[in-house]
């Protein structure tokens, strides 16, 4: 019978070399594979197996590098970026730890700051250059299991959409928790009744924050149907990055100061001048986070608010800058656009009043340009071929006409 076989097959069915040019034909049913192309097989699977090796294995990070990237992207907070840089190198080393006999505990991140300052455009920007799967998770959407709203599995759900349903990709990615300041508590003492929304989600968080195996529902199941198929995801190698205003969080550091200012030696200059780079883990658990969540951020740091000069920085130098955007939406109708510098001070002045940072920008861009661009077509119709942004339009913005 396989003499009648062998007989049948004169050539390889995927390279379709005859059976006198190799050494060996292989036949099976109904298809022949010449000795060539199950050698390039195996070396086919190899590669795949090295490359998946590779792929859980992250590259030594130099904290300096990532901290030059990070400078590309967002102005000033040189001690964030640099905290930031050195944590997420140190985690990616525990990653790659071979020590059996030694097991490096995980350091995820609590970064404070007012908003604009640049907290989410850290995280994201890191997640970039480790190239890795990234998700923005609100936390006040965050509720306890059994209420109405998010529960803690909603962010492993969006990691791993993040990573494509990739899990092994998921459980290596960055989960960036906005907002966090949102979800303290009421008061300092445990309330008697159910906080869903503050303390009981903190309390849901602890175990997916240090490490848990987590079952959620396949890309298009519903999580509510029993039968549905449940993947599971180990979060004990996510990096978690949180953030928020902690607005008020200065008060306490300054009431805690002044209340051990007693004694010989004390700086009272110091006292006054409470700042987040003197916070320490009680002030956090004084503004309502629970002990347990704040020991699970072990790496924290201040972020202050953008100066003016910072801002212009951020409007024309940094990579993707909102003037580099618009000047490309404008040139795309044939139009230049132009700043002068009086201009661009004007702008940063208008953004720094409405105490939001880099966020106001665009909306002031937005309020000085949207005419112009309302009218760009007629713009090239008339051969107006370039317009210019100066202190005055920035004031009194040109009116669209009815």
């Amino acid at each position: 019978m396989n003499d009648d076989l062998n007989n049948q097959y004169e050539n390889c069915d995927f390279c379709n070399k005859s059976k006198n040019d190799v050494k060996k034909l292989i036949v099976g049913d109904k298809v022949a594979i010449c000795d060539e192309c199950v050698n390039l097989c195996g070396d086919l699977l190899i590669q795949i197996s090295n490359a998946t090796i590779n792929s859980s294995k992250f590259k030594d990070i130099d904290p300096v590098e990532l901290k030059e990237f990070l400078d590309e992207y967002v102005v000033g907070q040189e001690n964030a970026k640099i905290t930031l840089s050195v944590a997420v190198a140190n985690h990616y080393k525990r990653l790659n730890n071979t020590n059996a006999d030694l097991e490096l505990a995980k350091a995820n991140v609590l970064l404070l700051g007012p908003t604009g300052c640049g907290k989410t455009l850290l995280a994201r920007s890191v997640a970039r250059y480790l190239d890795v799967p990234f998700t923005i998770a609100d936390a006040t959407s965050i509720t306890e299991a059994g209420y109405v709203g998010d529960d803690v599995e909603t962010l492993i759900n969006k990691l791993l959409s993040a990573a494509d349903g990739d899990v092994e990709k998921a459980q290596r990615g960055i989960i960036f928790l906005d907002e966090v300041d949102k979800i303290a508590r009421k008061g300092e003492s445990t309330s008697i009744t159910r906080d869903v929304s503050g303390e009981g989600v903190q309390q849901a968080l602890l175990k997916i924050v240090e490490g848990t195996v987590c079952r959620v529902p396949a890309a298009g199941a519903n999580r509510k149907n029993p039968q549905a198929e449940m993947i599971e995801v180990d979060t004990s190698n996510i990096l978690f990055i949180a953030g928020g205003a902690f607005v008020g969080i200065n008060d306490v550091i300054k009431r805690r100061a002044q209340g051990s200012g007693l004694g010989f030696g004390v700086d009272i200059k110091n006292n006054d001048e409470a700042s987040l780079q003197d916070l320490e883990p009680d002030d956090l658990v004084k503004y309502g986070m629970i002990p347990e969540f704040v020991g699970r951020f072990p790496t924290w740091v201040g972020l202050t608010e953008l100066t003016e000069d910072q801002l212009i920085y951020v409007l024309t130098e940094i990579r993707n800058s909102l003037v580099a955007q618009y000047t490309y939406l404008f040139e795309t109708d044939g139009v230049a656009l132009t700043f002068s510098d009086d201009a661009l001070k004007e702008i940063a002045y208008s953004a720094s009043k409405r105490k939001t940072g880099a966020r106001s920008l665009q909306a002031e861009l937005e309020r000085i340009l949207m005419p112009h661009m309302f009218s760009l077509r007629e713009y090239a119709k008339s051969q107006i071929t370039e317009v210019e942004i100066t202190s005055e339009l920035v004031k009194t913005p040109q009116k669209i006409a009815a």
